[in-house]
């Protein structure tokens, strides 16, 4: 009986996540046709959308915790059992208190937040905002269960228990108080006995954190964690924490997120990249390194959709190392090749991370797009070069053209090549904001893919969708989370400070953009893309402002600098994936990539001190 109740729980919580995500395609699409055919557009449609992606990204974290997908940056300890066991145990109670605490901060948000009356349609909003007390308290749950030995489970939840309690008592306080506010003396008594020992162990908390990190935390638990604590020890409200993932993740360029990331694992799932491997490799195999030119193009095609995520290296690294290796490139140059290319396609647009660096920055996205376009096209140039530059020496032989080939795999692979130019279409063009186009390029590669094409089936789109949801989860909390340590950051007025130091320090512009660089390719080597944005962000865009460096310019340095930060040693993202994908030791490929590494930090000081790559199609 349990385990049928669990299935259907878990079944009916994968549907609604499944079903929040198509809406945010079907709702968009509606619009836009409203707009053109009647004039008009969908009554409270933003609203809808916007709590939407509240739901789905607290549904889809959820789901990303039952399966044990968050993203970390655990390393691999030479400890032995049973002291493995015991940091898992450590680790999973940990995490699971600071989420139940969330949950119970969430819970008092959506009390006091929003009054009975406020409602999105027909649904009242502080109905819609509960969706994050349920996620927080899954993920918390899910932390325990998650642990060997069942029969230890209850104590262990029971402990993470009363520790959320104690990091929440403030905001247990509001929640009790609501209901009897007899019983406010007592329990505000019982805070002021509690909240100095919080402050007084909070760096103590912090420093834990960090350390978990690597043990197995996932990162917006350490995060959400440490800004909480935080506001804890500050004598600030809890509540600052999910009253920050709410306006975050109802922000208008939001909902493009979740949309991109399906559009990348529907074209991911598909045949689309043999397709387009045949259509580059027809069309440049003649040139010297033209299959080079294949495997960059085409990894950058993918990454424009997936982000910096990895997939790219998942999803086709094994096609193009066979592709490669059958035109006789060797195998260190080949995974070097495409290491160092899997993320190579992150400044053109609909990146995901240039939506999030222009939503917290406060840049224009359409800007940061027509910004990144010249120095993205400088870095895929530089890989260009090396590919053949190496095939000229290495003597590796060329196909020759044919005409009649190209021209079917063209016709194969147009489906696929319409789609970047028909969204920059409608972006650009102004006929659909960001999220329209998101969802349009996420219908369009459904239909494709499922109808013309025929490479999934209706019921295949379904485990497509089941597949991406755990990745939207993973990067959307993140997106919360951290941006309520941002949000203490500017608070506390350490970006000021920082820059009234610098300042002192450094009068040179041209010296402080040679150690942002710096500092930048080590944020990227052990930070996600995503959690640098929201939390590294606030701190150098006044500096960029002291020094003058112009805003886009400085968005198109930090994320050059992160994606270079991939393939740094010893924790770049991408050097692990590598390693998994093509099977070989992680040291190994910290060699295969050096090259690489070295031209790419060449283009990177190019687009530094050259600000007219950048800015030149601004104006």
């Amino acid at each position: 009986m349990d385990a049928k109740v669990s299935r259907f729980g878990r079944g009916l919580e994968d549907a609604l996540a499944g079903a929040a995500l198509c809406l945010l395609a079907v709702l968009p699409i509606l619009e836009i046709a409203a707009r053109k055919v009647f004039r008009t557009g969908v009554p409270n449609s933003n609203a809808y959308i916007q709590h939407l992606v509240l739901a789905a990204a607290f549904m889809a974290a959820a789901i990303a915790s039952r399966h044990g997908k968050h993203l970390s940056l655990a390393i691999d300890l030479p400890f032995r059992e049973p002291l493995k066991s015991s940091l898992r145990v450590f680790v999973g109670v940990l995490c699971a208190s600071i989420t139940l605490a969330l949950a119970v901060t969430a819970f008092s948000f959506a009390l006091q937040a929003f009054g009975p009356a406020e409602k999105i349609g027909p649904f009242p909003k502080r109905l819609v905002a509960m969706v994050m007390f349920l996620g927080f308290a899954l993920m918390g749950i899910r932390f325990i269960t998650g642990l060997g030995r069942r029969r230890l489970r209850g104590l262990w939840l029971g402990l993470s228990a009363l520790l959320a309690a104690f990091f929440s008592f403030g905001s247990i306080i509001q929640v009790l108080g609501s209901l009897r506010s007899s019983w406010l003396p007592f329990l505000t008594g019982a805070g002021n006995l509690l909240q100095p020992i919080l402050g007084r162990i909070t760096p103590f908390l912090v420093v834990v954190l960090i350390v978990s990190a690597f043990v197995g935390s996932p990162v917006f638990v350490v995060l959400g964690g440490i800004g909480y604590f935080l506001f804890a020890r500050s004598g600030q409200p809890l509540e600052v924490v999910p009253n920050q993932a709410y306006s975050v993740l109802t922000g208008h360029a939001i909902p493009a997120i979740p949309l991109f990331i399906v559009v990348g694992f529907i074209l991911s799932e598909s045949r689309a990249g043999e397709r387009l491997v045949k259509f580059f490799q027809a069309v440049f195999s003649w040139v010297p390194g033209g299959l080079t030119m294949v495997a960059v193009l085409v990894c950058a095609f993918f990454t424009t959709f997936t982000g910096a995520s990895g997939v790219t290296i998942l999803a086709l690294g094994g096609l193009l190392s066979y592709v490669l290796a059958s035109g006789g490139y060797p195998r260190k140059f080949t995974v070097g090749l495409l290491t160092s290319s899997g993320s190579i396609g992150l400044l053109f647009p609909p990146s995901l991370p240039v939506i999030i660096y222009g939503v917290t920055a406060g840049v224009s996205i359409k800007d940061m797009f027509i910004g990144g376009l010249v120095p993205g096209g400088v870095l895929v140039l530089a890989m260009l070069l090396i590919g053949v530059v190496f095939s000229l020496r290495a003597g590796i032989r060329r196909q020759p053209f044919q005409l009649k080939e190209a021209a079917s795999a063209f016709r194969r692979s147009f489906w696929e090549l319409l789609l970047p130019p028909l969204v920059a279409l409608l972006y650009f063009g102004g006929i659909a904001n960001l999220h329209e186009s998101a969802a349009f390029a996420m219908l369009y590669a459904w239909i494709v893919e499922t109808f013309i094409k025929r490479d999934l089936s209706v019921r295949e789109s379904g485990r497509v969708l089941a597949k991406c949801v755990p990745v939207i989860g993973g990067v959307l909390i993140i997106l919360a989370l951290a941006n309520g340590l941002s949000y203490y950051i500017i608070d506390a007025q350490i970006p000021a400070k920082l820059t009234a130091w610098i300042g002192s320090a450094i009068s040179s512009k041209y010296v402080f953009l040679l150690l942002l660089n710096l500092v930048l390719i080590v944020v990227g080597c052990f930070m996600d893309i995503y959690s640098a944005i929201l939390v590294v962000v606030p701190l150098i865009i006044p500096l960029g402002n002291l020094f003058q460096v112009h805003p886009v310019h400085l968005g198109i340095i930090f994320l050059a600098n992160l994606e270079l930060g991939y393939l740094t040693p010893p924790v770049g993202l991408n050097l692990f994936l590598a390693s998994y994908r093509f099977e070989e030791p992680v040291v190994r490929v910290y060699r295969d990539v050096l090259l690489f590494m070295g031209v790419q930090a060449v283009s990177l000081l190019l687009i530094t001190y050259l600000p007219f790559l950048t800015t030149a199609l601004l104006k």
